[in-house]
């Protein structure tokens, strides 16, 4: 059985509290009423509510203080404010402190409805988001990444020194070493940690798609181009973009790239309007930079941009200590997943796993 939306209603008239009870009285409700800023205060405290529904004029505290202190407690609280006649000055005031909405007496009831559901609908988002956003920065906490081995622990220090820091970094290592657990987790572990991470394979997506899956495009930009669309670098405002496989990224987006770093502004695809971005780049390759460097192929300003922070991930050959904790973890996970009973992974299991030189690294092992 789901649980009921939990309402308060604040009105200093009995009658209007019961009016509006009757209004809402729904099974997946449930509805408290009282008549004064300071007893709603009270009984926030004790409890927390999905909805707030206040009059304006209240005696003693009046409707906007309770506002700002269900803001203060509990941001994530939806309130709608009664008042006696609508005013643009009570609307502007009311929304920037922080109301969902506001109401008039006598009450539309239709109205009214709508904007309870959509109060209440908003109020569960928010929380099923932050939830989820609690549960990816848990996963990526540095000490969920296993590896004890003295390599690794390197890698940790490093990463750790970053979080505090928009530099941009480029992680080097093989395929499967684990680069975008990384990128992810120095993201969710730095200030950014509550805007967008988004993950792009520069090498996963044709050469004529990528310019406008990471800037965007306008109508018309070209053949297909029905309607305008928003790039990568536009959503993650504020975020981290992850550029993998960045050795595969053409050169003429590769010019596009460094302005963006240097400028912090970029432009869609088929349009001069310039768009300002703030996100930090964390970019990463399994090829040799250098020589491709050397060889015309990437550009050395660029490289130079990209290079601020290296990170060198090992092979698993390279960290042959870390094996036996990452087939229990990964034995573990698979019997979780597949809802059977856990095993144990035998002695002479481990010695053949620790000899074996695992080309495709830890995602080889996983799979």
């Amino acid at each position: 059985m789901s649980q009921k939306s939990q309402i308060l209603l604040v009105d200093d008239e009995p009658e209007s509290c019961k009016a509006l009870s009757l209004l809402l009285g729904q099974p997946d409700y449930q509805v408290e009423s009282c008549h004064s800023g300071e007893q709603a205060l009270e009984i926030i405290k004790k409890q927390p509510f999905d909805l707030i529904i206040s009059d304006l004029v209240l005696p003693g505290i009046s409707g906007i203080d309770v506002l700002k202190q269900v803001k203060e407690d509990s941001p994530d609280t939806c309130v709608i404010l009664i008042t006696g006649k609508a005013s643009t000055e009570t609307a502007v005031e009311a929304m920037r402190e922080g109301a969902l909405d506001y109401v008039t007496k006598p009450f539309n009831i239709e109205r009214l409805k709508i904007q309870v559901v959509k109060a209440l609908e908003k109020t569960h988002l928010v929380r099923e988001n932050n939830y989820l956003r609690q549960q990816l920065h848990g996963r990526y906490r540095f000490d969920n990444i296993i590896g004890t081995s003295q390599v690794m622990q390197r890698v940790f220090s490093r990463m750790e020194k970053v979080t505090g820091t928009d530099s941009t970094i480029l992680i080097l290592g093989a395929s499967g070493t684990g680069k975008e657990l990384v990128a992810r987790a120095i993201h969710y572990n730095s200030q950014r940690k509550n805007k967008p991470f988004i993950a792009i394979n520069c090498g996963a997506i044709p050469s004529e798609l990528l310019e406008s899956e990471l800037f965007g495009h306008v109508k018309g930009a070209f053949t297909n181009a029905y309607t305008e669309k928003a790039g990568k670098f536009e959503v993650a405002h504020g975020g981290t973009i992850f550029l993998d496989e960045i050795g595969n990224m053409p050169q003429q987006l590769q010019v596009k790239l460094l302005r963006v770093l240097q400028e912090h502004e970029f432009e869609r695809v088929g349009s001069s309007q310039k768009i300002q971005t703030n996100i930090r780049l964390i970019s990463a390759t399994n090829a040799n930079l250098q020589e491709q460097v050397k060889s015309g192929q990437f550009r050395e300003d660029l490289y130079y941009r990209l290079n601020v922070i290296p990170i060198h991930l090992p092979p698993l050959k390279e960290r042959r200590g870390d094996i036996p904790q990452l087939a229990r973890f990964f034995g573990e996970k698979i019997c979780k997943e597949m809802n059977r009973p856990q095993i144990s992974i035998g002695a002479d299991a481990i010695k053949a796993m620790e000899a074996y030189d695992w080309p495709g690294n830890v995602r080889e092992m996983e799979n």
